[in-house]
């Protein structure tokens, strides 16, 4: 299995990315798939994503996995709480015995630019611009883009306007580091500490809390 990275951030939380590389039965073999997928490589995605689940935990129960109406998936005792995210040729997993958390990996494109403007509000956009950087201005939008995808899936409850109920709190965006972040519910602000990391074509943001 080609482990491209796994931090264990602590005795009950880790995550990991695993870069597919590997037939539809290598997956098959290990974890059942638990709905139905027509398109084969979103199917490699999710088996993938699975499958790391029990790497990071090798007694997470996958077969319990349950999907709730805002398509956020859950284990019903929440023995452990867990996020799951596919980009490309790669699946990435957090999970938490004692957290809740959310991950998002992306490879910068085109598309988070022409798309900016839906999810950042205006101070986010100034800090976009912000001078002394090391980083190039779609690595920074990638970075921004899954802090608030990141936050959604912590969040898991449906519908969140991204530009207006999380909101990015101002830091030089670097290849790696924290970001703090508030998500607004009903007049009331959660504080989060966000941690992100940049590799050569992908982009990894995660939150526990």
């Amino acid at each position: 299995m080609p482990l491209f990275y796994q931090h264990n951030i602590n005795e009950q939380t880790k995550l990991g990315i695993w870069k597919i590389a590997e037939p539809e039965v290598f997956f098959t073999g290990k974890v059942p798939l638990q709905r139905e997928i027509t398109h084969p490589h979103k199917r490699l995605q999710h088996l993938a994503g699975r499958c790391l689940l029990t790497q990071l935990f090798s007694d997470f129960p996958y077969d319990e996995i349950l999907i709730a109406d805002t398509r956020k998936p859950y284990l019903p005792y929440e023995q452990y709480h867990f996020s799951i995210s596919h980009c490309g040729n790669y699946a990435a997993a957090i999970v938490s015995s004692v957290s809740r958390v959310g991950i998002d990996i992306e490879i910068p494109t085109e598309k988070i630019e022409r798309i900016k403007h839906k999810f950042l509000n205006p101070q986010e956009m100034a800090m976009l611009a912000a001078p002394g950087h090391s980083i190039s201005q779609l690595e920074k939008l990638a970075i921004m883009w899954s802090a608030k995808e990141a936050v959604f899936k912590w969040w898991g409850w449906g519908s969140v306007d991204f530009s207006e109920e999380i909101l990015l709190q101002p830091s030089a965006l670097s290849g790696q580091g924290f970001m703090a972040a508030g998500f607004v519910r009903n007049a009331e602000v959660f504080p989060l500490t966000l941690q992100y990391k940049l590799f050569e074509e992908l982009c990894l943001v995660w939150v526990a809390s």
